[in-house]
């Protein structure tokens, strides 16, 4: 993959992370996609980095697969590891935050969904066009966590957007912004995030990602175990002790 097609920059605490072929609408071809395990790796690894933004070049998010190679390589069913999933096939435990514009269409609806949190500026627009060109979708399944029933039966069948408005009011985005402002709503809403423990932060992204997956009892003792490591941290100590001596925290994330 060329490296300037897929970038990674931490400024800040903050890795940016950006799909960089705008002359495709950040398109979504074989290479970029198995770029994206390399750089969610990376992502991980960075002791740097404390938080993910997503963005693409550009004037669109990512309008998804490239179906121009598509077309040219036949493709049927997705081999496994077709395109790294976060939650899925691969893991991150630290918060990602999806800053959209434009088109997140089919491919750049899943990326949008797959991450934790989601900013959105008046331009967006979110379909899964997969019904309009023949594909499926079986990656839209967690989306019934995120959409009403009927909402999402309509979105899947009719491959029709929902505007960056209809989805706020929905709830599958957290902030709507004026148009050119979701990178830095998303940079507003990671310093929030980075303002508080990283331990208990990271500890409740897994919480809410075994709330939708279990029964509240399974939930609950999953969740006991999931934040047994903040608890016994020196974090839970400077916390109380912050609030005491007046001050903000220094976190250390241990």
């Amino acid at each position: 993959m060329s490296s300037n097609e897929l970038l990674y920059e931490v400024k800040d605490g903050i890795a940016f992370i950006t799909i960089n072929r705008p002359e495709r609408r950040n398109a979504l071809s074989n290479a970029v996609r198995q770029g994206f395990f390399d750089i969610w790796r990376r992502f991980e690894a960075d002791e740097t980095a404390q938080i993910a933004i997503l963005s693409g070049a550009g004037e669109n998010f990512c309008a998804g697969m490239d179906l121009v190679e598509a077309a040219d390589t036949q493709l049927r069913i997705p081999p496994p590891g077709f395109m790294p999933v976060l939650g899925d096939n691969i893991e991150v435990t630290k918060p990602v935050i999806a800053a959209v514009h434009g088109y997140a269409y089919a491919g750049g609806w899943l990326l949008a969904q797959m991450c934790d949190l989601c900013v959105a500026d008046e331009t967006a627009k979110f379909a899964i066009t997969e019904a309009k060109v023949g594909r499926g979708m079986p990656w839209a399944a967690p989306v019934i966590h995120m959409l009403p029933q009927r909402i999402l039966m309509e979105v899947a069948m009719t491959g029709e957007p929902l505007s960056a408005q209809r989805a706020y009011e929905l709830g599958y985005i957290n902030r709507l912004m004026p148009k050119g402002q979701a990178l830095q709503g998303a940079i507003e809403l990671a310093q929030k995030l980075m303002a508080n423990a990283p331990l208990t932060v990271r500890a409740a992204k897994e919480m809410v990602r075994l709330s939708t997956e279990m029964g509240r009892t399974a939930a609950l003792r999953a969740s006991n175990h999931a934040f047994a490591t903040v608890y016994l941290s020196e974090d839970a100590l400077e916390g109380p002790r912050a609030f005491r001596e007046k001050r903000k925290p220094v976190w250390k994330g241990r």
